[in-house]
């Protein structure tokens, strides 16, 4: 049972507040609902007597925060090459609700996009998975979305050039050695 206030984590949608626990009426049958208030203020309402049939959990704490931004600096994980099935792969880590899963999508997608681009779906899946992950992290770390977004970010483009940059090769790069101490000539 979780209480009014409580940060929590609906699958496939993010992380949210518990604004209320509300009593309604639905088609005849009343029920107790949670109506958790999700970023972008959008509100959903989840059965209280099904949250955790459908997934709902706590937030993680800083330190799992942490060991899920170390997800990201790691290399990616060995995905199909069948669109379709690594599709339904990453879609399956997503519904599982797991953070550290979610996470694991999101790298491997943003590599995958770096490197050859991504379908619509791919690209709508690592959309959606990143603004969960986001969403969680925002709550975990008592940190903003944007810095948050930036943190991610940053964390993979650091791994994807530590893991690819022998694949990479990034034009703003001097090929030669020019010393700074004036000693050098122009020949």
């Amino acid at each position: 049972m979780f209480n009014v206030g409580d940060k929590i984590v609906y699958p496939m949608h993010g992380a949210g507040v518990i604004d209320s626990i509300e009593e309604k009426d639905i088609l005849g049958e009343k029920q107790s609902y949670y109506i958790l208030k999700m970023p972008g203020e959008v509100k959903v309402m989840i059965p209280t007597a099904k949250a955790e049939t459908v997934g709902v959990r706590n937030i993680i704490d800083k330190s799992s925060a942490e060991k899920v931004i170390g997800i990201l600096e790691k290399d990616e994980t060995e995905m199909d090459k069948n669109w379709n099935k690594r599709y339904r792969d990453n879609m399956d880590k997503m519904k599982s609700g797991d953070i550290y899963e979610v996470a694991d999508v999101v790298r491997n997608l943003s590599f995958k996009q770096k490197e050859k681009g991504l379908s619509t779906g791919e690209k709508k899946m690592l959309n959606n998975a990143k603004q969960i992950l986001v969403s969680e992290l925002v709550l975990a770390e008592h940190a903003s979305q944007e810095e948050v977004e930036q943190l991610v970010d940053n964390k993979i483009n650091t791994s994807f050039m530590m893991f690819r940059a022998e694949e990479v090769q990034p034009e703003s790069v001097v090929n030669k050695f020019i010393p700074f101490d004036g000693t050098g000539t122009n020949d």
